[in-house]
């Protein structure tokens, strides 16, 4: 190459690179090329996953609304998942994931077991009770139970259940009477801005302490918001060696300040909302409780439901309820609440003071108060002695019969009188055997009247006696101290004690034999007998003699699947009534000098009685009526 060649060569060179320095973008200019290029990658990116997204048609909708995509942006980029991620949890991105970590917070009587996850209330374990079949018992767990809030932020719906939280505190375990806290956090993108959740415990009681607390998240969740949405769901599990009796009596109770406590229908599946204040709402199973109680009150929109389970043999039943939280839009807002996780027993609900002693099912009006101003304070005083809940029952049906005594003397001296003129009774059903039944009823009476014997008289004992019959028909069943404690060949009072199971259902009966009522069935049977002998009523009225005898072996099919317990009361009251009528007829009263006294009111003037002018009246009517008719 010549000496030219090479100058040229120089020359081109030295243009080219003029050419290339003179016309590269300037820096603003090159800011946008990258801002367009970053622009058009991102795009692409988000439309792969969108697309593969459509393909594979695995979208996942969590509780807050926000669509997401399972197993889509394996291939992508870290920006990409990163964009994705942002775009559908704003400043929640950071806990849009996290582990699983659970929390335990234990006292004396129970364990608590919180989640990251949501921040929740996971599942509650009662240390001094187990199942049915001996497992421990939880009241709910992770998979059967959901506590979250809703509300809007970046623009979209969010729930804090599909949002991770962060301790700010360990698991603890406290005796005595100290008190700790756990701290759960969900923060939105700062220190300084977050959701709280406050759980106090302290170490022999049932109540955990629930605040919510609000700091710096008056730029986050929507300024149009005034309440946020706290909801709370249950399946309760099977807890109880009956399943049918556990459903029977399960069911959402609530406080409203103006109305009181009320409860949806334990038979029926229903929902109820409130616009009134709401002190507490109470998802109850048989002989345990999950109370959610206000510091103040619910004061705005409540809803609650209860329904049957019907998705798992496991459960019983499936509660719901929302409440509206007050959001002040503040630096800092709270609303302090308590949960209330433990048993249905009467002394421990009492003594909080809101009512909660009022779910357990004493009985109506008079019946709730015989049992709560005379048999619950029998019983309790009783169960300090720590004896056996089989002895405890004996003893409290000595107490109650004594006190009835007087009660149960009227009727054994009603019997005796009645008895004592069966004799002119018989001969006024022979003498009037062919004659119309209204002149052998006017007999009837007269011969009352002259003897001075009311024969409503020995009902009206019966009628006084029969309130605690029936409060304690409510109250055995219904006692959380009868649970699991055996007597005899009964392994738990609380429910039926079986000796023998057919493997199989028979109609009526079910598919077991419960000793304790068959026991009470034949010893009702035999005091029916023994009360006919007494009163020598045996062959009069044989329809209705047969009807005392059937109601006992009807009532069989219903006591055979109910308490031991009431059964056992049962079969004691009937037995020592029975020695009672035996012991009054047989000693007490002198049945020639009750014979010498009725002859003797007969040759005294008739003065009727206010009743006995009455039936008598009565008696007239209808024989006036039959007159007109044979006319």
């Amino acid at each position: 190459m010549d000496k030219n060649s090479v100058i040229g060569l120089v020359i081109i060179g030295g243009i080219l690179i003029g050419w290339l320095y003179f016309s590269q973008p300037t820096a603003l200019e090159q800011a946008k090329l990258k801002h367009i290029q970053d622009s058009t990658f991102k795009f692409n990116e988000i439309q792969k996953a969108k697309l593969a997204s459509l393909n594979t048609k695995k979208n996942v909708t969590g509780n807050n609304g926000v669509a997401g995509t399972a197993n889509t942006t394996a291939n992508l980029s870290d920006s990409a998942k990163a964009i994705l991620q942002k775009s559908a949890y704003g400043g929640f991105v950071d806990a849009a994931k996290g582990s699983n970590e659970i929390i335990t917070l234990e006292n004396e009587v129970m364990k608590v077991n919180v989640s990251a996850k949501g921040g929740r209330i996971a599942s509650v374990e009662l240390k001094n009770y187990k199942t049915y079949d001996g497992k421990p018992l939880r009241l709910f767990d992770a998979d059967s139970s959901t506590q979250n809030i809703q509300f809007n932020a970046f623009g979209k719906p969010f729930s804090t259940d599909s949002l991770y939280f962060t301790p700010e505190g360990q698991a603890f375990k406290i005796t005595g009477t100290d008190t700790k806290s756990l701290s759960m956090r969900l923060y939105a993108g700062s220190k300084g801005k977050y959701i709280e959740y406050v759980y106090s415990l302290t170490g022999n009681e049932y109540m955990l302490g629930f605040r919510i607390n609000t700091a710096g998240m008056q730029d986050v969740i929507a300024n149009n918001t005034t309440d946020l949405k706290l909801n709370w769901q249950m399946r309760t599990p099977k807890l109880e060696q009956n399943h049918q009796n556990q459903q029977r009596a399960s069911t959402v109770y609530f406080n409203t300040i103006e109305d009181g406590v009320d409860k949806i229908s334990e038979g029926s599946e229903d929902k109820k909302s409130f616009d009134k204040k709401v002190k507490w709402v109470a998802f109850k199973q048989q002989f345990f409780t999950s109370v959610l109680i206000a510091d103040n009150a619910f004061d705005k929109h409540t809803e609650v439901e209860s329904a049957m389970e019907k998705t798992s043999v496991k459960y019983i039943k499936n509660y719901t309820a929302s409440f509206s939280i007050p959001y002040n839009a503040q630096q800092n807002d709270s609303y302090g609440m308590r949960f209330y996780f433990g048993p249905n027993h009467f002394k421990t609900l009492k003594k909080y003071d809101v009512d909660l002693e009022k779910q357990i099912a004493l009985g109506w009006k008079i019946f709730g108060w015989i049992n709560r101003f005379l048999v619950i304070p029998i019983f309790n005083f009783l169960d300090g002695f720590h004896m056996n809940y089989g002895i405890i029952i004996l003893i409290l049906t000595i107490i109650i019969k004594l006190l009835l005594l007087p009660i149960a003397y009227k009727t054994v001296l009603s019997s005796a009188k009645m008895k004592v003129l069966k004799p002119e009774i018989d001969e006024i059903n022979e003498k009037f055997k062919n004659e119309d039944a209204v002149k052998k009823q006017q007999a009837t009476m007269a011969l009352y009247k002259q003897a001075g014997v009311n024969p409503m008289a020995g009902c009206i004992p019966v009628l006084l006696q029969m309130p605690i019959l029936i409060a304690l028909f409510n109250f055995f069943p219904a006692s959380i101290e009868l649970r699991q404690q055996g007597f005899l060949w009964a392994h738990d009072l609380s429910t039926y004690d079986s000796i023998y199971n057919f493997g199989f259902a028979v109609p009526w009966y079910g598919d077991h034999v419960s000793l304790f009522a068959l026991l009470m069935t034949v010893s009702t049977l035999l005091y029916t007998w023994s009360n006919s002998q007494l009163m020598g009523t045996q062959n009069q009225m044989p329809g209705m003699k047969w009807m005392m005898y059937l109601m006992p072996i009807m009532f069989l099919g219903f006591m055979n699947s109910y308490s031991a317990g009431l059964s056992w009361y049962y079969f004691l009251a009937n037995m020592i009534t029975f020695g009672q009528t035996w012991v009054m007829q047989k000693y007490v009263i002198d049945h020639d000098k009750l014979h010498a006294k009725i002859q003797n009111n007969k040759k005294k003037p008739v003065t009727q009685s206010k009743f006995q002018q009455r039936l008598e009246q009565m008696t007239k009517e209808r024989q006036a009526l039959a007159n007109n008719k044979k006319k």
